[in-house]
């Protein structure tokens, strides 16, 4: 990733231990293949988990803000919405959204490997 490029919608879950965590990544990573990745703008979606199997972040990429925006706008979200209730429905334990609010982001700064910057005087 470059300064300044994609635009990010990050799901984050709070989940009951390793075995949830793992089951949710599972199920979430079937949902981007069979109703997401296929869209225009889409570059990638990145599962994050937490070493205390209480997390999982799920970070969708994409191209442009227009890009997610179509998305949003002509893809079958009521299906979508039911499967992710149905992979919730079939966790052997608990996972709760702690999204708040729309979950969406511009990337606005990374710093990449590189010599290390002298101090100043």
């Amino acid at each position: 990733m470059s300064t300044g490029t994609g635009f990010y919608s990050i799901i984050d879950y709070t989940v009951d231990g390793p075995r949830t965590q793992q089951e949710l990544v599972d199920a979430f990573a079937e949902i981007q293949e069979r109703w997401v990745r296929f869209y225009p703008g889409y570059r990638s979606a990145r599962f994050v988990v937490s070493t205390d199997g209480t997390r999982v972040y799920n970070l969708v990429h994409w191209e442009t803000e227009e890009d997610y925006r179509h998305f949003v706008e002509t893809s079958d979200t009521e299906g979508r919405m039911a499967a992710i209730q149905r992979a919730l429905d079939g966790l052997s334990g608990t996972a709760e959204p702690r999204m708040s609010g729309a979950p969406t982001y511009r990337a606005d700064r990374e710093i990449a490997p590189g010599p290390r910057k002298p101090e100043a005087d």
